[in-house]
């Protein structure tokens, strides 16, 4: 009895005690969301992120009151040096601050894509120094395979946008230019049905995940329908803006049958035009 008594009181034991039970049970709960996830086919990992911030919380508190009387007394050892620390660890400090920020205003989830500085990523992981990015090129919708880590008091004084509806559904636009050898109109209306036809097999569910963002953000956006217009740039080359609401996946794919077309129907109208000149130039 005694030497168990001894080992409870050791704080170095219990320290190691305390750290590695802590650290077990981790350990065990993580790996069984992820299997109850895995088995369900749901994505947990929000769970298992909250699950590992809420054990290092309980780890650094416990450690905290355990060593509570040495860190007082080490604290007024130091008291003259206090201002030096602070300084030395405001960056740190921030960080854990701008942690309690993002538990308490919640402005993204595990899973989330954000954009941050003009970097955009997934969410995969908070903790309370940083936040974990896994990269996306915004603009062919895919991973870049890059690892993004961004301090937590950055996300405190820059803005937050959440792209999260963007997962499942984009407001893709795409400009194509040419000369002005041709008049687009002439064909305009043909790219606007083909563009119809590629969005055809999405359209319902399409038109209802455009109604429920414009609900959940009290917004008018553009979609479902094909939208294309036609202006100049300014070296007065013909400029056509295309705009599709089409799933994440399929934008690329969509925009490249698009500008297929397109170039199609630009080359017809041009060879078209080139033999009116030439039949013009051989009755003259």
């Amino acid at each position: 009895m005694e030497f168990i008594q001894n080992i409870f009181e050791n704080k170095l034991i219990l320290t190691f005690s305390i750290t590695f039970l802590a650290l077990l049970t981790k350990y065990g709960l993580v790996k069984l969301v992820r299997k109850y996830a895995k088995n369900k086919g749901e994505d947990r990992r929000d769970l298992v992120n909250n699950v590992k911030n809420f054990l290092n919380f309980v780890l650094i508190v416990s450690l905290f009151s355990l060593w509570a009387a040495e860190m007082q007394t080490f604290a007024f050892s130091i008291a003259a040096f206090s201002v030096a620390i602070v300084l030395a660890t405001r960056e740190f400090i921030q960080c854990v601050i701008g942690f309690f920020y993002l538990v308490s205003t919640r402005p993204f989830r595990i899973g989330d894509w954000i954009e941050v500085d003009h970097f955009v990523g997934e969410v995969s992981a908070t903790d309370w120094i940083k936040t974990t990015l896994l990269e996306v090129n915004i603009k062919t919708y895919e991973f870049s395979g890059k690892t993004l880590f961004i301090p937590n008091n950055k996300l405190m004084t820059s803005p937050i946008k959440n792209l999260n509806f963007l997962k499942r559904y984009a407001t893709h636009h795409f400009i194509i230019t040419r000369d002005q050898s041709v008049n687009p109109f002439v064909f305009i209306d043909k790219i606007v049905e083909i563009a119809k036809s590629y969005c055809a097999d999405f359209y319902d569910v399409a038109v209802r995940y455009n109604q429920m963002i414009e609900r959940r953000l009290d917004i008018t956006i553009a979609g479902p329908d094909p939208l294309i217009k036609v202006s100049t740039t300014e070296l007065g080359d013909t400029e056509i803006g295309i705009t599709i609401f089409c799933p994440t996946e399929r934008a690329i794919e969509i925009e490249q049958a698009i500008y297929a077309d397109f170039m199609g129907h630009w080359y017809s109208e041009k060879d078209k035009a080139k033999s009116k000149s030439n039949e013009l130039t051989l009755k003259q």
